[in-house]
C-alpha cells in the first residue's frame, strides 16, 4: 500500500508537538494517547493494526495487535482521517520531554528499527512492526535493545526520543552505545551486545553490565535522556509511600530524613 503523503511543522525546542496538514480523506496512524489537538471535521477511530495491508483480515490483525502488546504497546492504533473538504491539521506529542525525529522512510532504504516505545505517528501506509535481535546475547543482556520496533514502507514516520538527539552516520566504524540511548537505526546497521570492560568495570563501573555495538555503513540516532533512566531517578528520589514530602535541599528536610531513619 502506498503511503499517504503528509506535510507537517515541528515545534517547541525541548517538549516538542509535530502538527501534521491532512488533504481531504488524508491519514495518520497514530499510538494511543497521543494527540494533542485537532482541527474540526478530522475523525478518528481506534483500529486492530496499522492499516498497511487492508486485505490482512481480522485473524493478521490479531495477530499483530498481539506482538505489539508484547511490547507494552497498547492493542489498538488510531487512525486520523481528515473527512472535511480543505486541508485540516492535527497535532502529537510524547508524553515525557525530548525531541520529535521525522524519518522520510525511502531515505534510509525503505526501513528503520526504533526502540519499542520510540514511535510516535506514520502516514498511513506505513507498517509498524516488531523484531527481535536475531543474536542470543543481545536477547538475553541488551535490556531494552531486545525487542525493537521495525517502520517499513514509502512515506514519512515520527519517531520521539529523550533529551538531545545525535543523529550519526556510520561508514564502517563500530560504535559502544548504552542500550537505552538507541533511538532507532537503518538496515545497513548490525547491532549486538558486548561485555563492558573487565569484570571490574562490569559490576562497579555503573555503566552496566553489557553496552550495544553498533557497526556497519548507515544512519544512527541517539538520544541522550533514555526514559527508563529518567524513570529511574524520579523514583529513587520520590518520597517513600505513606511518608510525607519535604524539601529535597532544606534543613528540615534533612532533619525529617534523620528522624524518619533515612
Amino acid at each position: 500500500m502506498k503511503s499517504h503523503e503528509l506535510d507537517y511543522q515541528i515545534f517547541g525546542d525541548d517538549m516538542q508537538t509535530v502538527e501534521i496538514e491532512l488533504d481531504p480523506r488524508e491519514t495518520v496512524i497514530a499510538e494511543a494517547g497521543v494527540m494533542n489537538w485537532m482541527d474540526d471535521h478530522i475523525e478518528f477511530e481506534a483500529k486492530l493494526g496499522d492499516g498497511s495491508q487492508p486485505d490482512q483480515g481480522f485473524f493478521g490483525k490479531l495477530v499483530s495487535a498481539g506482538a505489539r502488546a508484547f511490547t507494552g504497546e497498547s492493542l489498538f492504533m488510531t487512525h486520523f482521517t481528515n473527512l472535511g473538504s480543505g486541508k485540516k491539521r492535527v497535532a502529537f506529542a510524547a508524553p515525557y520531554p525530548g525531541k520529535i525525529i521525522p524519518i522520510n522512510l525511502p531515505e534510509v532504504g525503505g526501513k528503520i528499527i526504533c526502540q519499542k516505545d520510540a514511535f510516535l505517528c506514520a502516514a498511513l501506509g506505513t507498517k509498524v512492526s516488531i523484531t527481535f535481535n536475531k543474536k542470543l546475547g543481545a536477547g538475553f543482556f541488551g535490556g531494552e535493545g531486545f525487542i525493537l520496533q521495525e517502520l517499513s514502507g514509502d512515506g514519512l514516520a515520527f519517531v520521539h526520543a529523550g533529551g538531545t538527539v545525535v543523529k550519526k552516520e556510520l561508514r564502517g566504524e563500530t560504535l559502544k552505545v548504552d542500550t537505552g540511548c538507541i533511538v532507532a537505526f537503518d538496515s545497513g546497521i548490525d547491532y549486538d551486545i558486548q561485555r563492558a570492560g573487565n569484570l571490574k568495570s562490569m559490576f562497579f563501573g555503573g555503566e552496566g553490565l553489557f553496552l550495544a555495538t553498533l557497526r556497519g555503513h548507515g544512519t544512527v540516532y541517539l538520544q541522550s535522556l533514555p526514559f527508563s533512566r529518567l524513570a529511574d531517578r524520579i523514583i529513587q528520589h520520590a518520597p517513600k509511600m505513606g511518608g510525607s514530602s519535604k524539601g529535597e535541599g532544606s534543613i528540615l528536610g534533612g532533619l525529617g530524613r534523620m528522624i524518619d531513619g533515612d
